[in-house]
């Protein structure tokens, strides 16, 4: 496994420059909604990651809460692997998200490991795709995904659900909105210092705030 120094290759220099290697998350924003995230953000999605190499963050679980539907809607997904967080005992627990690059260059692949109370940590997976009618969509497996909207607020970057689907790219079936698990936001927020705040809220029309977590993750320092 290889952990990606803050030099040139990756944040570059002092991890402050903003790199240009990779421009399809910027594509997804307006001008000037780019321009209003953080440097270090912006080299954070501007950096491609090199065939045979992974990014790798560390970090801890700051906070995780859950309703009672965000509970059962947890367990119930672990039929098709357990895409969203189990348990909400386990702050402090640490949290690994690795990410490797589509050797086709359609999206990248992102792996999350997550420390439990007791027992083997979660792993959760996923795929990220340039592609689809907003431009990006997360692909869970077991032929279900979600089209997603960038949006920026307040200096942090949040990834928006759109609509959900059951399919492939060519052949697929949008789920009505009464169907749907929720309004799902992930964010990504920078606190300086090589820090920064992921954060995953589940919202339901009627079950209210179904899942909400926070995990502060740091830049990658060293290289194995």
């Amino acid at each position: 496994m290889r952990y990606l120094l803050k030099d040139d290759r990756c944040f570059g220099p002092k991890a402050q420059t903003v790199t240009a290697a990779d421009k399809r998350f910027q594509n997804c924003l307006s001008p000037q909604a780019w321009q209003a995230l953080p440097a270090a953000v912006q080299n954070r999605f501007a950096s491609k990651v090199a065939p045979g190499e992974a990014r790798v963050y560390l970090g801890r679980i700051d906070h995780t809460e859950m309703n009672l539907a965000g509970r059962l809607l947890a367990q119930f997904l672990r039929l098709i692997g357990a895409p969203l967080p189990l348990d909400s005992r386990n702050e402090g627990a640490p949290a690994i998200v690795s990410i490797t690059d589509d050797a086709l260059g359609n999206g990248q692949f992102w792996v999350r490991q997550y420390g439990r109370p007791k027992g083997f940590p979660q792993v959760l997976h996923s795929t990220k795709r340039f592609a689809g009618p907003t431009g990006l969509e997360e692909y869970i497996g077991a032929g279900i995904g979600m089209t997603l909207r960038l949006r920026e607020d307040r200096g942090a970057l949040w990834f928006d659900s759109d609509r959900y689907y059951l399919g492939g790219a060519k052949l697929r079936a949008y789920l009505p909105a009464f169907l749907s698990p929720g309004a799902l936001h992930v964010g990504h927020e920078d606190l300086g210092g090589g820090q920064f705040r992921f954060t995953l809220l589940l919202k339901h029309r009627l079950f209210g705030r179904m899942i909400y977590q926070a995990i502060i993750f740091n830049d990658p320092e060293i290289e194995l």
